[in-house]
């Protein structure tokens, strides 16, 4: 089987009414630019038929269509780096399946991908058509990144990477994957262009705000020290507080022989110092947690079966 040109990955859940058209959309834009391709479904536990709808387009397309069917829901990330691991062109695209990212625009990312030659483009939206929760969790997270990652601040799911980014990216067998934090631990050439988006035609996004918030502690607790740093510099600054709190009473009694009043002060002192060291406790209980799963190897991904 001939190498293609693309390979275009799309992580797949609860999509049944639109993959056949995404489908069919996408190869008139490659036939448009002359170009082969190849698409790597990884349906991530879907509730509806969307395992059918891609069974069917393999047996239509066997040379365009690989479909893997995952043994749980792992979420868009883990599926999407799965996908990599089928994807044999040198390009590989990365998108949604819902065609909130038309097809329409790949041109738009490829012309970029060729005129900067940056190991990555990113399609951005100039406006994006999803709820206003999906929304702010989205700017969260990305100010989350770009704040105590380093991060651009900019970036979607509809990407043309480098093969040679997506096998360093490959080696990494953490539970809990975030594609772009990972990318940006090997490379800081991007590129970025402007593409439209669309609104779903049906059904809601698999994002709720619990997982969006899910997410954004996941990528604080494995991809950062801040939480910790948190309890440090917490820390600190609460001994000083407190320190300097109970000089007031100490002088106040030595000076002015003002008498300390006893409740009050102690039990304010025993609450703040109470929950910072609850506080510190949840931290650690968080990092240990996550060390857990580490340590016994839980896989990003398992694979049911491949078509």
């Amino acid at each position: 089987m001939a190498q293609p040109d693309y390979s275009v990955v799309v992580p797949v859940f609860n999509s049944d009414d639109s993959l056949e058209e995404l489908f069919v959309r996408t190869k008139a834009v490659f036939d448009q630019l002359d170009a082969s391709f190849e698409f790597v479904f990884v349906e991530d536990c879907s509730r509806d038929n969307s395992w059918d709808v891609l069974k069917k387009l393999k047996d239509e397309n066997p040379e365009m269509v690989t479909a893997i069917m995952l043994h749980r829901n792992y979420g868009q990330h883990n599926a999407t780096v799965c996908g990599f691991s089928f994807a044999r062109a040198e390009r590989v695209i990365t998108m949604d399946d819902d065609l909130q990212h038309p097809p329409e625009e790949i041109p738009k990312i490829i012309a970029a991908f060729d005129k900067d030659e940056a190991d990555i483009v990113y399609g951005i939206f100039t406006k994006k058509q999803h709820s206003m929760i999906r929304n702010m969790g989205s700017r969260s997270i990305k100010s989350t990144s770009k704040l105590f990652l380093k991060g651009t601040g900019k970036g979607s799911s509809f990407r043309l990477i480098k093969k040679k980014v997506i096998e360093k990216l490959l080696e990494h067998n953490l539970h809990f994957v975030f594609i772009d934090e990972l990318l940006l631990w090997y490379t800081s050439d991007f590129s970025f262009v402007e593409v439209e988006h669309h609104k779903r035609k049906s059904k809601k996004s698999g994002y709720s705000g619990q997982k969006l918030l899910s997410m954004m502690s996941d990528l604080m607790y494995f991809y950062t020290n801040i939480p910790l740093k948190l309890m440090v510099y917490g820390g600190m600054i609460a001994s000083l507080v407190f320190f300097l709190f109970g000089m007031k009473f100490v002088l106040q009694k030595i000076l002015f022989n003002v008498a300390v009043p006893g409740y009050t002060s102690t039990i304010v002192t025993i609450l703040f110092s109470t929950s910072l060291i609850v506080f510190s406790l949840g931290v650690i209980g968080g990092y240990l947690s996550r060390i857990y799963m580490v340590q016994n190897k839980k896989p990003p991904f398992t694979i049911k079966k491949v078509l």
